[in-house]
C-alpha cells in the first residue's frame, strides 16, 4: 500500500506540472487560436493526463479528460475551431482536475457542465459530418493513407506502474489497418522466469490516414522509459505505371536494423552486393561505397547518442535534499574560514597555501550548489495570465497581461515567498488600477489596459515591477482616508511619495464598497509583510492618469550572503554588502560640531547615519575616529557608525530563534573564523526604526559579551 501511496504522490506532483504548462498553453491558443503547435501540446497534455490518471487509479479524472481529448483531437483535424468558450470549458476542467487531486470537496454539477460543454462540440462535427456521408460519396482514395513500421520495446518493471501495454496496442489498432508480431525469444527458462517482469516486445505495422504525431501520442506517457522506433515506410503514393514497389525480404531486415548487410551477404552468398555491384560496373568507386557506409553508421550513432544524452540530461530531485546539501555547504564555509583564521595566526606557509585552495573550492561547490537552487520565474510569471483573464471577466474589463524576463533565476525559497504578494499586487491594478472600457475610450486610450509584469538580475537582487497603464494613484484620496483611519495627522506634511506608501499600511483600502476582489485593506499589507520577511524592499511610483509602478527588490538568496564584516567594541556585526556603497572616517570633533544631529556630509551630499552604538546599547570607549559604512536603503542612502571595518566575509545565515524573535533590526547571525558570533543586521528595519527612541534591546551588551 505504501509502494502504491507512493507511486499516487509523485502522479499528483506530475500532473500540477501538467496543468500549469496546459494553462499556459490555453493562455497562448487564446492569443493565437490558429497556432497548430499549442493545439497539438494542449492534445498531448490531455493525452498524458488521461493515460497517468488511469494508470494510478483516478479514475474519475480520466473519464473528465477522455472528452476533451476528443474535442482537441478535432482541433487537429482541422473540424473543430477555437473558441473562447472551449478555452473557457478547458480551463474550468483544469480547476476540477485540481480540486480532484487534492482531495477536496468539488462543487456539485462543476462535471456535468464541462461534461455537456464538450460533447456538444463534438455533436457539431458529427451533425456537420452526416449530410455529406449521406448524400456524398467520398472516394476511398481521396484520404491518403500512409504506412508506418513501430518497434515498441517496454521496459521490464513496467508491470509496476500499473501500466498495460496491450492498450496502448489496441489505440494503435484504433487509428487504421494494424498487423503486430510479438518477440518473446527474451523470455526466460522458467527457473529464472519472474512473473511481474515484462519480457516482450512488438513490432508493429499501421497503415492510417492520420500523422505521425497521433502514433507517437500513445506512447507519450511512457516514452521516456521504452525504446520507441516509428519509421514511415510507404507514403501512399502510387508510381507512374501505378503498381506497387515491393521490398525485398533481405532489404527490410537489414532497413530495421535485424540482419547486417553481411549477414545478408552470407546468406545470399551466390549474390553480390550491391556496393560491389556499382564497383564492378564503374558507376562508383569503393572509396565512395565505404564513405556511404560510415556516413550511414556514423548518422545512426549519432541518433542514438542524442536520444540517450536527451533522456539522462535532467534529473529529478526531492527539494529537502537540495536543502539539505545547501545547509551542509553553509557549514563547510564556516569550517573553511576557521581554517584560514588558524593559517593566519600561526603564519604557516604550507597550511596558508592549503587555505587558499579549499577557499577557491569551497567558493566554487557554495556557487554550483546556489545555482542548483536556483528556479526561473516563469512559472510563478505563468500562473498570472489566467488570474488577469478571470478577474478582469468578473469586473466586465479588458485586461492584457505582458511579462518580459521569465527567465530569470530566483532561490527557490524566494520565489515560494513572492507569489502571493504578486497575486495582490496584479488583483489591486485590475480592480483599482485599469478603467472600465468606457471610461477608457473617453480619456482616449485603448479599450483594453495593460499590466505588464517584468523581471530582471540587479546585482545581487532581483528586480520584479507591476506596471499598468491605468489612472494611477489618487493622491488626495489616500490621504484623506489616511486621516480618516488615524494613520497620519490631519497637519501632517508629507511628500507625494510617503503619501502613496500609505497604500502598505495595515487595514487601508479607498474602495467604497467591499467585494470578491478588494475593499478589506489587507492586500497591500500583506506585501509589505513579505517584503519584510524576504528582506526586500518595495517602492511606488505613479503618474495621475497614467499608471502605477511598483518596484520590488529581492535578494537573490536567502542562505549565504557576501557581508562586510564590522566591530563595534569587542562585538561584530555584518552588514550585507550588496547595499554598502562606500565607507569614510567620522572623527569626534567633526561629530561635535553637528550638535546632536546625526549627519555627515559625503561628497557635497548630506547623509544621515545612525549610530548602532546607540542603537544597540554597547558601553564601553568610543575610538577617536569612527567609521561611517554608506549604503542604499528604501532608495536613499543612509550612513551606519561603528568603530572598525574588519573587511568582506561570506556569510552562511544562521537564524537567531524564538528567543530572540522580539530584537529588531536583526536578520540572523553567523559564526566567525574563531568560533564566535556575528549578529547580522537587518538595515530596513533599522532605517524604520529610526523615527522611536526607544532603543531595538531592551538590556545593553556588555564588554566582549
Amino acid at each position: 500500500m505504501k509502494e502504491l501511496d507512493r507511486f499516487a504522490e509523485a502522479f499528483r506532483e506530475e500532473a500540477g506540472e501538467l496543468l500549469e504548462e496546459l494553462e499556459k498553453s490555453l493562455m497562448q491558443l487564446e492569443e493565437t487560436p490558429e497556432d497548430g503547435e499549442i493545439v497539438g501540446r494542449v492534445f498531448r497534455a490531455m493525452h498524458t493526463l488521461k493515460g497517468s490518471s488511469s494508470m494510478f487509479g483516478f479514475d474519475r479524472i480520466a473519464s473528465l479528460t477522455h472528452d476533451i481529448e476528443n474535442v482537441y483531437d478535432q482541433v487537429r483535424e482541422g473540424k473543430l475551431s477555437i473558441s473562447k468558450k472551449m478555452i473557457d470549458l478547458t480551463l474550468k476542467a483544469c480547476d476540477l482536475v485540481k480540486v480532484r487531486l487534492s482531495g477536496e470537496g468539488e462543487e456539485p454539477g462543476a462535471e456535468r457542465e464541462i461534461l455537456d460543454g464538450f460533447k456538444a462540440f463534438l455533436g457539431k462535427v458529427e451533425e456537420e459530418a452526416a449530410p455529406i456521408t449521406e448524400k456524398v460519396e467520398i472516394p476511398k482514395s481521396k484520404a491518403r493513407e500512409i504506412t508506418y513500421r513501430v518497434r515498441f520495446i517496454p521496459p521490464k518493471d513496467l508491470f509496476f506502474r500499473g501500466m498495460d501495454p496491450l492498450s496502448l496496442v489496441d489505440e494503435l489498432k484504433n487509428l487504421g489497418v494494424c498487423h503486430l508480431v510479438a518477440h518473446v525469444d527474451a523470455i526466460p527458462l522458467l527457473e529464472e522466469f519472474a512473473p511481474e517482469n515484462l519480457y516482450i516486445h512488438w513490432d508493429i505495422v499501421v497503415t492510417t490516414s492520420r500523422e505521425e504525431n497521433a502514433l507517437r501520442d500513445v506512447f507519450i506517457f511512457v516514452e521516456d522509459d521504452s525504446e520507441i522506433v516509428i519509421e514511415k515506410i510507404d507514403d501512399g503514393l502510387k508510381g507512374e505505371d501505378d503498381e506497387l514497389d515491393y521490398k525485398r525480404l533481405g532489404d527490410i531486415l537489414v532497413e530495421k536494423g535485424d540482419m547486417s548487410v553481411e549477414d545478408m551477404s552470407a546468406v545470399l552468398h551466390k549474390q553480390k552486393r550491391f556496393g560491389e555491384m556499382a564497383v564492378e560496373q564503374g558507376v562508383v568507386s569503393p572509396e565512395l561505397v565505404e564513405s556511404a557506409l560510415m556516413e550511414q553508421k556514423h548518422v545512426r550513432e549519432l541518433r542514438e547518442k542524442r536520444v540517450h544524452s536527451e533522456v539522462a540530461s535532467t534529473l529529478k530531485v526531492p527539494s529537502e535534499r537540495v536543502d539539505s546539501l545547501v545547509n551542509l555547504v553553509g557549514e563547510l564555509v564556516t569550517m573553511q574560514a576557521r581554517l584560514n583564521q588558524v593559517s593566519v595566526n600561526r603564519n604557516d606557509t604550507a597550511l596558508l597555501t592549503i587555505s587558499e585552495e579549499m577557499e577557491r573550492l569551497v567558493w566554487d561547490l557554495r556557487d554550483k550548489t546556489m545555482s542548483i537552487r536556483m528556479l526561473p520565474i516563469e512559472p510563478t510569471f505563468g500562473k498570472f495570465k489566467r488570474l488577469v483573464r478571470d478577474l478582469s471577466g468578473e469586473l466586465g474589463k479588458e485586461v492584457e497581461l505582458v511579462t518580459e524576463g521569465e527567465e530569470t533565476e530566483l532561490d527557490k525559497t524566494v520565489i515560494e515567498h513572492i507569489n502571493d504578494p504578486l497575486v495582490h499586487l496584479i488583483r489591486n491594478s485590475v480592480d483599482h488600477g485599469i478603467e472600465m472600457p468606457e471610461e477608457r475610450e473617453k480619456l482616449g486610450k485603448n479599450r483594453k489596459g495593460t499590466i505588464y509584469l517584468s523581471a530582471g538580475h540587479s546585482g545581487a537582487f532581483v528586480l520584479i515591477q507591476v506596471r499598468d497603464d491605468g489612472g494611477g494613484l489618487n493622491t488626495e484620496a489616500i490621504r484623506e482616508k489616511a486621516i480618516e483611519k488615524g494613520l497620519i495627522a490631519g497637519d501632517s506634511n508629507l511628500s507625494e511619495k510617503e503619501i502613496n506608501e500609505l497604500i502598505f499600511a495595515p487595514g487601508f483600502s479607498t474602495a467604497k464598497h467591499v467585494t470578491n476582489v478588494s475593499g478589506r485593506g489587507v492586500g497591500m499589507d500583506v506585501v509589505r509583510k513579505s517584503m519584510d520577511t524576504l528582506k526586500a524592499s518595495i517602492g511606488v511610483e505613479s503618474k495621475r492618469g497614467f499608471g502605477t509602478t511598483i518596484t520590488l527588490k529581492i535578494p537573490l538568496t536567502l542562505a549565504i550572503i557576501d557581508g562586510l564584516l564590522v566591530k563595534i567594541g569587542e562585538d561584530s556585526f555584518v552588514l550585507p554588502l550588496s547595499v554598502v556603497q562606500e565607507c569614510v572616517e567620522l572623527k569626534r570633533e567633526d561629530r561635535l560640531k553637528r550638535q546632536g544631529q546625526n549627519t555627515a556630509r559625503v561628497r557635497d551630499e548630506l547623509v544621515p547615519y545612525i549610530r548602532l552604538r546607540d542603537k544597540f546599547s554597547i558601553v564601553g570607549a568610543e575610538p577617536e575616529i569612527e567609521q561611517i559604512v554608506i549604503t542604499e536603503v528604501e532608495g536613499m542612502r543612509v550612513g551606519f557608525v561603528i568603530d572598525s571595518v574588519i573587511g568582506q566575509y561570506q556569510t552562511v545565515i544562521k537564524s537567531l530563534g524564538s528567543f530572540y524573535k522580539r530584537a529588531k533590526g536583526l536578520s540572523g547571525a553567523t559564526i566567525l573564523g574563531d568560533g564566535t558570533i556575528a549578529l547580522i543586521l537587518d538595515l530596513n528595519q533599522l532605517v524604520k526604526g529610526e523615527k522611536g527612541e526607544e532603543p531595538l534591546l531592551q538590556e545593553p551588551i556588555g564588554e566582549g559579551e
